[in-house]
């Protein structure tokens, strides 16, 4: 197996379980919309195919019951039928405004239930965001990249012998952040003497350790891959599993109600603060510095490229953290669906104006990369194609339509690909 391939391996074995494709399953489900590219214009009605299988062969009489409306709000459908052949056509109806209408179908066979969907797309690319930009935006974030430029880094790499390779020493680095913040992550840089670009891996949501991209290091990169929570990343896992359900727990939106003390601020900011890391590092070869991560991951790949100019590409899997408020204007929010609810403050709304990933997206000057599919109940396609939207810098969207909150070996390959080839110029 070659050393490209191997990296690959590495990176779909090491995705976090948020990233894991689901499960095969017996009795297969399967939604299709009647047009093969899944999208649809402004008023044109979508039907959808469902057909139930068993070892490949339609199962007669199955019992299904189906849902049909605009992802993640209160369905306008909601029908049980019997596939006497196993299929069935669904009309779907149609949209009035840009969006994407989901038939989502549970079949029951031999006393188990099996769920699949589909998501039709009107007119995607026209999705505008609902998230408005505060006047300052700008300012809030370069008045905190000053308070961060104060604080010495005082970083401490401790040698992780056990972990290290032939050709590749790992370290855990422990790095002076944001306000009274420590940064926690795991580095990896090639034993060959010379200068190398470097890779910052930043994290989808949750507690865990992190074992490092030790794979891409091996290639030719100097690799960070870091936790958010200020805990050190290679801590027994049940310290991570206590801080989940408790401490923890719900952190995405510890004081939104306050923009200056959001949870994402820190975050954030010591996202900048891992790249003041990875440039003044020896090893480094002084131009070349990529962000790449899924998710929350997503998130902060496309944050990070636009607060610090010393990023030069990014690659981001479905972007979290994504015109969140879209749930005030009557449709999908992003992850973590903040304003579902009825109780939505004014200080909450305002703060979310100063860290959604859309206001972000707007400032990028840097090349990216990106990938989603739009069965994604985590991330919804229109929160995501809010931002996709918004971008102006060079682009591309690798879509595979059927996936959700999971990526294919496919995506990690052409994301990771261009972003190695990109770095290697």
């Amino acid at each position: 197996m070659s050393k490209f391939n191997r990296l690959f391996l590495f990176l779909v074995l090491s995705c976090s379980t948020a990233w894991a494709q689901p499960v095969e399953q017996l009795i297969k489900v399967i939604v299709a919309p009647d047009h093969t590219d899944w999208i649809y214009r402004i008023g044109e009605k979508a039907k959808f195919t469902v057909t139930v299988l068993e070892n490949g062969n339609p199962v007669k009489d199955a019992k299904i019951s189906y849902e049909v409306g605009p992802e993640k709000l209160k369905p306008a459908v909601q029908q049980t039928a019997v596939l006497k052949d196993g299929t069935l056509v669904i009309d779907g109806g149609t949209m009035q405004t840009p969006g994407f209408l989901r038939c989502a179908v549970t079949a029951e066979v031999k006393g188990k239930t099996y769920r699949r969907l589909a998501t039709a797309g009107f007119n995607p690319t026209a999705i505008q965001p609902t998230v408005t930009m505060p006047a300052d935006f700008s300012a809030f974030w370069n008045k905190g990249k000053s308070e961060l430029a104060k604080v010495p880094l005082d970083a401490r790499s401790t040698l992780l012998p056990e972990r290290c390779t032939e050709n590749v020493n790992v370290y855990h680095v422990n790095i002076q952040g944001y306000g009274n913040s420590r940064l926690y992550g795991i580095l990896c840089v090639p034993k060959k003497e010379g200068k190398y670009p470097a890779v910052l891996r930043v994290p989808g949501a949750g507690i865990r350790p992190y074992g490092g991209d030790i794979a891409r290091a091996e290639l030719g990169f100097i690799t960070l891959e870091i936790g958010i929570h200020g805990i050190p990343v290679n801590l027994d896992p049940s310290v991570y599993t206590s801080l989940a359900a408790g401490a923890l727990n719900g952190y995405p939106s510890f004081n939104i109600d306050d923009k200056d003390r959001y949870y994402y601020k820190r975050v954030y900011l010591n996202c900048v603060r891992a790249n003041d890391f990875l440039v003044s590092l020896p090893q480094f070869d002084g131009a070349n510095l990529g962000v790449m991560g899924g998710s929350q991951g997503g998130a902060l790949s496309i944050v990070t490229a636009s607060l610090d100019s010393r990023v030069k590409y990014l690659a981001a899997m479905y972007p979290a953290l994504s015109d969140v408020t879209g749930y005030t204007k009557g449709r999908a929010g992003g992850w973590p669906h903040l304003f579902r609810g009825d109780m939505v403050s004014k200080e909450a709304l305002e703060t979310a104006g100063y860290y959604d990933v859309v206001n972000f997206a707007k400032q990028l000057k840097q090349p990216g990369y990106y990938t989603w599919g739009y069965n994604d109940e985590t991330c919804p396609p229109t929160s995501m194609y809010a931002v996709y939207n918004s971008i102006t810098a060079p682009k591309d969207l690798y879509l595979l339509l059927e996936t959700g909150h999971y990526v294919y070996p496919e995506q990690v390959e052409v994301l990771g690909g261009w972003l190695t080839k990109q770095l290697k110029k």
